[in-house]
């Protein structure tokens, strides 16, 4: 089943899809304006939030970010769209549009995985931050290179770089405004896995497989416990009371009931 979250046809402003796999377990979000290197704009942020919304209230137990394209994740922004807005105009519109998306994307309870299979610069690589998991083709390069335009990461970027690989590290990445390598983003854990770019869908696919062979709400529950964490919740409250919910799911009990039978679960996010 596809369903478009945008009607716009014109490839030049671009347009955000969403796709199910058959089994309705995986949501592919697909960033579509390849004729712009997949820049990105007000409408396509918009309708990135608007995808994320469906994928949030379907049955999806999985999301992949995916972009149109060969050679190209996505370059960022796209510069002639915010070069003549007001120092409001960029605050209240640009900034907060992009905020809101990725932040959607973050919250999500399906675990995500952007797919770098080519150049993430800028709000690219800041998208592929708002993922929980990053496979790199080891062609690609990355870069936060804002500062050579005379502006900063502004959706995102500074905060999850930092959280991912430190405060030097993010300096670096930030402030010398170094591009790296899919080898490299691995080594600096900016990336999950690494693969020659003919055997990336392969290396999606095994991490696919991974998650979704997991108990749905057990594996929706750890990641916001994860997250709750790092936001400095207390961990050992929200465990209880994640635990509970999930003695109550009839995942658990098949899950019991698997291991003493040494098969593999039958999982119904029940």
């Amino acid at each position: 089943m596809s369903t478009g979250t945008a009607t716009a046809t014109d490839q030049n402003l671009g347009q955000v899809t969403v796709e199910y796999s058959p089994d309705g377990h995986t949501a592919t979000v697909l960033i579509d304006r390849a004729s712009k290197l997949n820049a990105l704009t007000l409408k396509l942020l918009n309708d990135l939030d608007a995808a994320l919304r469906e994928v949030s209230a379907s049955k999806a137990r999985l999301v992949i970010v995916r972009t149109a394209g060969e050679k190209v994740f996505c370059v960022g922004a796209d510069i002639t769209h915010f070069a003549d807005l007001s120092a409001a105009g960029m605050w209240r519109d640009w900034i907060a549009t992009g905020h809101r998306a990725f932040d959607a994307l973050a919250r999500l309870r399906q675990p995500s995985i952007a797919v770098i299979d080519g150049l993430a610069f800028g709000g690219g690589l800041e998208l592929a931050l708002a993922c929980d998991f990053r496979v790199i083709a080891a062609e690609a390069k990355i870069a936060l290179p804002e500062t050579g335009l005379g502006t900063v990461p502004g959706w995102g970027g500074t905060e999850r770089a930092t959280e991912l690989v430190g405060r030097a590290r993010a300096k670096e990445l930030v402030l010398t405004r170094r591009q790296l390598t899919g080898d490299e983003a691995v080594s600096w854990g900016l990336a999950t896995a690494v693969a020659p770019k003919a055997e990336l869908d392969d290396t999606v696919d095994r991490l696919s497989g991974e998650l979704l062979a997991g108990a749905p709400l057990a594996v929706q529950l750890g990641k916001q416990l994860i997250d709750a964490a790092a936001d400095g919740a207390p961990s050992r409250v929200l465990e209880a009371l994640a635990g509970g919910l999930a003695a109550a799911t009839d995942d658990l009990a098949e899950g019991v009931a698997a291991f003493r039978d040494k098969r593999p679960a039958q999982f119904t996010d029940n």
